[in-house]
């Protein structure tokens, strides 16, 4: 058991340093695009827990069921922040309105 948990462990602590060496390589022209793919991988992994929460078995404990939901509400705050962000980000390329002139502010 704690031989598996140590490998996983060290899948966890490697997967960090390779998703921040390949973040920190990307370009800002690319972070909005790349960010919104993101959100949709996010999405259907939302998708996913909740169908393994809905499958889970009746004598599953109370413990693996309050995991999994706190899990289910990070990803789908992750999708949620993920797609407010990106909106903020596409939002700073808008062109601003013009105002007419004689138009009351």
């Amino acid at each position: 058991m704690y031989l598996s948990l140590l490998a996983n462990i060290a899948i966890l602590v490697l997967a960090g340093f390779v998703g921040f060496a390949v973040i920190s390589k990307v370009p800002n022209t690319l972070h909005t695009p790349l960010m919104s793919g993101t959100n949709a991988i996010h999405g259907i992994v939302v998708l996913g827990a909740l169908i393994v929460l809905g499958r889970l078995p009746e004598d599953a404990s109370w413990g693996v069921r309050i995991i999994a939901f706190v899990a289910l509400i990070f990803g789908t705050l992750n999708v949620v922040g993920g797609f407010l962000v990106t909106d903020r980000m596409l939002g700073m390329f808008k062109s601003k309105p013009v105002a007419r002139e004689g138009a009351e502010k």
